[in-house]
């Protein structure tokens, strides 16, 4: 049985005349019509899009370029754009404008400065799982990957008119609070409650959604959710990823059925090949932390393909999962489109312009 997926892909709102993001998402909001399902994130400064359920990357395909349409539309009729970037490349986004929801101002008060650089883009990828349990042992298994999965993804080099030296300065930038990034690997799922549960008596949480590791069972959904991507620039690399997630975790779950609840790897290990991935991002070379050997981004990806071929078949997706991937690593990611077109003039107006466009291309 092929699972569903459900698709949440978040958005900046930018001004076009003066290419810095403008804190005006319920400006846009209002301006929807209403056909697709957006709502509010933790600033002002973002929306957020989210897909039906769907076992088909053809449907999330024209189901994710018509939510980008339907919302940059709405941007423009308010004088403003949208772009799918996973940081802010201009404005003064330090202290962000929060959403006026009480869980959000609360969370200025537990995590403060920590806040300052709140204003983060992503994708996540909601795969069904017949329970929680499942869905922690299959973590287990996928946060061995989730580093090339960063690599692939990196779409966030610049931040509010610096060039930060990364591929993806949102993995950077997020993995500094204290439930978030890299995931710890659990025995079970009691052993992860007892570990939410810690973390809660710490006061390092808001609520139960408050845990934001890059896997974790979905609060809400009978889901496995994989938070790990930069949102991409491209719908076309959006999908790549997503088939491979979807893939990444039907195989886990057949490892789990084997009895296997997945490598125990150090966080230790898995924080440096973060960085490593975040860093260099495709240019440059990556950890396989299966094993600890340093290898090119590229030879990485490949190996994800290959452990997930089998569930690619299954679902009839290998074909177009192969041909995205290899599209994705010849063009490369949205940070070196970025960094490409900021080295034509050495001007980030120019690279928030190509955004705008290349987001609803």
């Amino acid at each position: 049985m092929i699972p569903l997926i459900g698709i949440e892909e978040e958005y900046l709102i930018v001004d076009p005349r003066t290419r810095h993001v403008s804190p005006r998402a319920t400006d846009v909001l209002a301006a929807t019509t209403g056909m697709t399902d957006v709502v509010h994130e933790i600033t002002r400064f973002q929306v957020e899009a989210r897909t039906p359920p769907s076992t088909d990357l053809s449907e999330l395909g024209s189901q994710l370029r018509a939510v980008r349409k339907e919302v940059a539309d709405a941007a423009r009729a308010c004088g403003l754009a949208i772009v799918a970037s996973g940081i802010p490349v201009l404005g003064d986004v330090s202290s962000p404008p929060l959403t006026d929801v009480p869980r959000y101002l609360q969370s200025r008060v537990a995590y403060r400065a920590l806040q300052d650089e709140i204003t983060i883009c992503a994708l996540h990828v909601h795969v069904d799982v017949p329970d929680r349990e499942h869905a922690v042992y299959v973590g287990n298994h996928v946060r061995c990957w989730l580093p090339t999965l960063i690599a692939l993804a990196a779409n966030s080099p610049f931040f509010a008119g610096r060039d930060t030296g990364y591929a993806s300065w949102r993995v950077i930038s997020w993995g500094r609070w204290p439930v978030a990034g890299a995931p710890p690997y659990f025995a079970s799922y009691a052993d992860y409650e007892l570990a939410v549960r810690a973390l809660d008596d710490a006061g390092a949480l808001i609520d139960p959604k408050t845990v934001y590791w890059d896997t974790r069972p979905s609060p809400s959904l009978p889901t496995v959710e994989i938070r790990a991507a930069d949102v991409p620039l491209d719908v076309s690399d959006s999908l790549t990823l997503i088939g491979l997630v979807r893939a990444l975790v039907v195989t886990s779950l057949e490892a789990v059925r084997r009895g296997d609840h997945g490598l125990p790897v150090s966080s230790e290990v898995l924080r440096a090949a973060y960085w490593r991935a975040a860093r260099d991002g495709l240019a440059g070379e990556g950890v396989d932390v299966r094993d600890g050997t340093r290898l090119p981004a590229n030879v990485l990806a490949w190996r994800l393909l290959e452990h997930v071929r089998p569930a690619l078949a299954e679902a009839g997706d290998l074909a177009f999962v192969q041909e995205g991937l290899d599209r994705l690593l010849r063009k490369g990611s949205g940070a070196m489109r970025q960094r490409r077109v900021h080295a034509r003039g050495h001007d980030l107006n120019d690279v928030v312009d190509d955004l705008i466009e290349a987001t609803v291309a």
